[in-house]
């Protein structure tokens, strides 16, 4: 299982109405922690994720992510939002 499978299996927990992971390593080629993990940007609509501020949402992805975030993944950038934040 690659890594943007493996968040998408992690990110399950929060139930996401949707879930858009990209993975921007080829735009990090050289940098020196490209070899560490992968960069990878991810978009993310859940009802878990109402009410609650931007650092608490970001915390909810952290903590479901786990030891990915010390392996795998060596940059995450993350849009998350609640569903009525969302224009159709």
């Amino acid at each position: 299982m690659n890594v943007a499978e493996q968040i998408r299996g992690r990110l399950a927990k929060l139930q996401p109405v949707s879930l858009e992971i990209f993975d921007e390593s080829h735009k990090h080629v050289g940098h020196a922690g490209a070899r560490e993990g992968g960069h990878y940007h991810l978009r993310i609509v859940a009802s878990a994720f109402a009410g609650a501020a931007r650092v608490a949402r970001h915390r909810m992805i952290y903590d479901a992510l786990g030891d990915l975030m010390r392996g795998g993944v060596h940059a995450l950038a993350i849009d998350a939002y609640a569903p009525d934040e969302v224009t159709k």
